[in-house]
């Protein structure tokens, strides 16, 4: 009884807590939109005011809350940050790993590793009763592996800290990797297989993927019936004895505690752990463009809409253009961007429209643009993007939309940094990928410093029109006109599902 009455109680503190955080946010929100949506006079009364007439003050540089970085002997690197607003502490732990490493034949053994870590328990607590310890304090630990990063997670009160973070680091270092819990994350992974054809959003993305990046590439290819067959409980562990060592590992942690006792429960939880003196950080994938244009189709004839997008290969992060190209997003995407003005408002051909230079880390990303259109506009669609592609290109922006453009991109890069534990994120993030810590600073100057012979610069530079890749998911037999209009040849792919029934009987 008394363990039942004391979970109940962390649960109703901790959920007390959630709300006063939210509370305060919609009394912010609200305060917020009150103040840009009415303006009051010397009379006391409120006049309404035209979005256009809103004055805002200039977003003043970022600035980063007080934080330690330091290594532990067996190299682990490790931030702290302290925040003492609510009892709460987080902790987020990076390590380089991540699926585009795993044998092409065993497409899906990250995700499942990254799932079976912490779903199959430890050593030293089995599934059920680290579930119930973590349960009781209302706290949660998760792990997992993305394309290009493995990460853990913690969450707990701070009278708890010291309980969860040992639970933490016992997955961390410890894991069982239960066969049960390996059937069971294939069985879920399948069932995603089987019903991926679902959405045309999700189809378009997965294909489009591999039309950029090529369908054997790291980076777009996906798990299948076979591939998730190959993989045993071995594999599994294999693969984590790979990369996870202390000398490939960022650890942060924000939250209310004390760092000095902070410090020595990381070193009594993680010190002992041995570094391996022979890692070395993973040759990464190569990346080109697999189709250097064309027009690519998937019929699907229950659709009364097209899904349509439009692309090339991209850049990175840390290219010294990368803000420039980012107030090219903002003239193009969004309230007020070009496409949405023209193809959506203006000429009426999309219910979503957008195109914007996406970019990643430490491989390139995708010029990427397109939206939903209604089957019958599928080709004025695609080429009221090309024109809005080429006029970037072609004409100067104006002195409003830049203004615009540049104002969106800074408030929108603002919202990374709302509290401490994003900010912590970030610099993670940055030194995960090798990034200075200086980045996100020369990053806002060099936006506010964007002019318009620089977008237009950028985007003569980086946009390759020649190099377009067009994929329409839709219902061919109500586009009209056709596809053929845009190219003599449209090849068509097929989406169907390698060892499915369905694939099974088409064999037979």
């Amino acid at each position: 009884m008394k363990i039942k009455r004391k979970r109940h109680k962390k649960k109703v503190k901790r959920l007390l807590y959630s709300l006063l955080v939210c509370f305060a946010f919609v009394v912010v929100t609200l305060n917020l939109s009150g103040a840009m949506a009415q303006q009051v006079t010397a009379q006391g009364k409120y006049t309404p005011k035209h979005y256009t007439e809103l004055e805002f003050q200039p977003i003043g540089e970022i600035k980063l809350p007080d934080y330690e970085r330091y290594q532990l002997d067996n190299g682990m690197i490790v931030y702290l940050m302290e925040n003492h607003e609510l009892p709460l502490v987080n902790g987020r732990a990076l390590i380089h790993t991540g699926s585009r490493l795993e044998p092409a034949s065993e497409v899906g053994l990250a995700q499942l590793t990254g799932t079976v870590m912490r779903a199959g328990g430890t050593k030293q607590h089995p599934a059920d009763e680290l579930n119930q310890i973590l349960e009781q304090r209302a706290a949660s630990v998760e792990t997992g592996i993305s394309n290009s990063s493995g990460s853990a997670f913690f969450e707990a009160l701070s009278e708890d800290v010291d309980t969860v973070f040992g639970l933490f680091a016992e997955v961390l270092q410890q894991p069982a990797f239960a066969q049960n819990q390996l059937d069971l994350a294939k069985t879920q992974i399948k069932g995603g297989i089987a019903r991926r054809n679902d959405s045309p959003d999700d189809i378009a993305r997965r294909e489009f993927k591999k039309l950029i990046y090529g369908e054997n590439s790291p980076y777009a290819r996906i798990p299948e019936y076979a591939t998730l067959d190959n993989i045993t409980r071995d594999d599994l562990v294999k693969f984590y004895q790979e990369y996870y060592y202390p000398n490939n590992m960022i650890l942060g942690i924000e939250g209310d505690f004390d760092s000095t006792k902070m410090k020595s429960l990381i070193e009594q939880t993680f010190g002992k752990w041995k570094a391996n003196p022979n890692f070395k950080k993973p040759q990464l994938p190569e990346v080109s463009q697999a189709k250097m244009g064309g027009v690519f189709f998937v019929n699907q004839p229950q659709l009364t809409q097209s899904n349509v997008l439009i692309g090339h290969i991209g850049g990175k992060f840390n290219n010294p253009d990368y803000p420039e190209l980012d107030v090219m997003n903002g003239l193009l995407n969004g309230f007020g961007g070009r496409l949405f003005n023209e193809v959506r408002s203006r000429q009426g051909l999309a219910y979503s429209v957008y195109g914007y230079w996406s970019s990643r880390f430490d491989y390139p990303g995708m010029f990427i643009s397109g939206g939903q259109t209604r089957s019958d506009a599928t080709v004025q669609f695609i080429k009221a993007i090309q024109q809005e592609i080429k006029k970037i290109q072609t004409q100067p922006v104006t002195p409003q939309e830049l203004a615009f453009a540049k104002e969106s991109t800074l408030n929108s890069f603002v919202f990374n940094f709302q509290d401490p534990a994003q900010t912590l994120s970030r610099l993670m993030r940055y030194e995960y990928y090798g990034y200075d810590k200086d980045f996100l600073f020369s990053y806002q100057k060099q936006v506010e410093n964007t002019t318009a012979e620089d977008v237009l610069r950028v985007a003569k530079e980086y946009l390759k029109p020649e190099n377009l890749v067009f994929l329409v998911v839709g219902n061919q037999t109500d586009i009209n006109p056709p596809l053929t209009r845009l190219a003599s040849r449209v090849t068509p792919i097929d989406i169907t599902i390698p060892g499915s029934p369905k694939s099974q009987a088409s064999k037979n």
